[in-house]
């Protein structure tokens, strides 16, 4: 059974708690919902374990943090928002670019380093923009995308529309000041904006629980008045549920909120890290009881989709990956006055 816990912000941080079942035998009619978060999760999945691929081939360089394992958190999140809505995330960011709508090929390209990369192969994995997609970024220093988020939600509000901003940040992240000084603001304001915690358990490798006052990491707002709720992150349709009351919550003006998705990496903190602080059976437990793939694939069947059809988006998936892989290694690289472009915004 995947739970769900909640906070109540305010002075006497109450809580409740309920739950949710894991995403076992829906209606006929949800298939049509669930097919897409089959699909996205699958292509993040795929995309991930083709860039590992192109990492260790030497095609691929500098830092490079896989998301495989979380992919039901950002796209039940990305599911529950709209055009207009602004997405900033944190180096491990490849999958957020995905669940955006941003083009794989450009993706790709931009890991390789080449032009024809969402930045013009000068920004790498960490640092891809779109403004067409509303995503500002991956940001490679602890914590700094927070205000960044947190900024976007003022504008927004500011500026008078109804629009959110999707925050994300790892339950290493969550222990830096500027986290707190963006929770004051935010709330003061009443800013929409969702703050998205990734607890994937270690940090860059260091266990919550050895660095954590409290691994009740979706209270750390009741100081503020801040609303929070922790959610089964390896279930997408959890995610989706939490995400949609959360954006709610922010498009009525009531201000921020903070889910805590309880979720896991498979792979070390970046392809560097050999992740010696947590053993392989500890992993393959993970990977065989609570995949987010596994367990809505397995969901789709028992509804009555074909398995044939299944196979069928796994194929065109891999040929999406395929096809963003040469398109990567074809395009050429940018020339040297690329490092003068870019640089300057004029109004």
């Amino acid at each position: 059974m995947a739970q769900a816990k909640s906070a109540a912000g305010g002075s006497r941080g109450a809580s409740t708690r309920t739950r949710k079942s894991r995403t076992t035998k829906p209606p006929k009619n949800n298939v049509a919902e669930l097919l897409p978060y089959y699909r996205d999760m699958l292509l993040i999945r795929r995309f991930e374990e083709k860039a590992g691929q192109m990492y260790g081939m030497g095609l691929i360089g500098g830092f490079c943090h896989l998301y495989i394992g979380q992919e039901a958190v950002v796209v039940g999140m990305q599911a529950a928002i709209g055009k207009g809505d602004k997405v900033v995330t944190s180096y491990r960011d490849h999958g957020h670019m995905l669940a955006c709508g941003m083009d794989a090929k450009g993706v790709m390209a931009e890991l390789t380093g080449r032009i024809g990369g969402y930045s013009k192969g000068k920004g790498g994995s960490m640092h891809m923009f779109s403004r067409e997609k509303d995503f500002y970024g991956g940001h490679g220093i602890v914590a700094a995308q927070v205000p960044i988020g947190t900024g976007l939600a003022f504008a927004n509000k500011y500026n008078g529309s109804q629009e959110v901003s999707l925050t994300y940040l790892g339950d290493g992240a969550l222990n830096q000041g500027q986290v707190y000084e963006s929770f004051n603001m935010a709330a003061l304001w009443k800013l929409p904006v969702i703050f998205i915690i990734e607890n994937n358990k270690y940090a860059m490798g260091t266990a919550v629980t050895r660095a954590a006052a409290g691994t009740s990491l979706y209270q750390r707002g009741a100081a503020y008045g801040i609303p929070g709720a922790e959610v089964d992150g390896m279930d997408v349709v959890a995610v989706h549920e939490a995400a949609e009351k959360a954006v709610k919550h922010c498009r009525a003006g009531k201000g921020p909120y903070i889910l805590e998705m309880k979720t896991y990496r498979y792979r070390g903190h970046s392809m560097s890290d050999p992740a010696k602080y947590r053993t392989k059976e500890e992993v393959n437990k993970m990977r065989q009881e609570h995949d987010p793939i596994d367990h809505l694939r397995a969901t789709l069947l028992e509804a009555g989709v074909e398995e044939e059809e299944l196979k069928g988006i796994d194929k065109e998936i891999k040929a999406i990956v395929t096809d963003a892989a040469d398109f990567a290694q074809s395009s050429p690289e940018p020339d040297p006055s690329e490092l003068y472009t870019d640089i300057l915004i004029e109004s």
